[in-house]
């Protein structure tokens, strides 16, 4: 049915409006552009002085993601301009195979 890829990445609220422009303009064309990728998530939520995103990417293969991610898709993938916003740089990723879907 399909793989289901998770990152997740902080920034501060004062950047949050910025860094969800940056996803949608540089982030989700790259990811876009990668045959195998059925569905794409980006989501926020203030937490404090925080936000969270969490990106959400269902794709069709693990082949494909690599297309994406490279030889070690568990890792996650960052942008140059991400030391722009990020308060960390989480090194992992979540992977999950789906089973069901209604």
């Amino acid at each position: 049915m399909g793989i289901m890829r998770l990152w997740h990445g902080k920034v501060s609220i004062e950047k949050a409006d910025d860094y969800e422009k940056f996803m949608i303009e540089r982030a989700a064309p790259d990811y876009g552009s990668v045959d195998g990728l059925l569905k794409l998530y980006f989501q926020r939520k203030n937490d404090n002085n925080t936000t969270h995103f969490l990106l959400v990417t269902i794709w069709d293969s693990m082949d494909s993601i690599k297309k994406f991610a490279g030889e070690h898709p568990e890792l996650a993938k960052y942008y140059v301009e991400d030391d722009d916003f990020l308060i960390e740089k989480e090194k992992f990723v979540s992977m999950y195979e789906i089973f069901y879907e209604k």
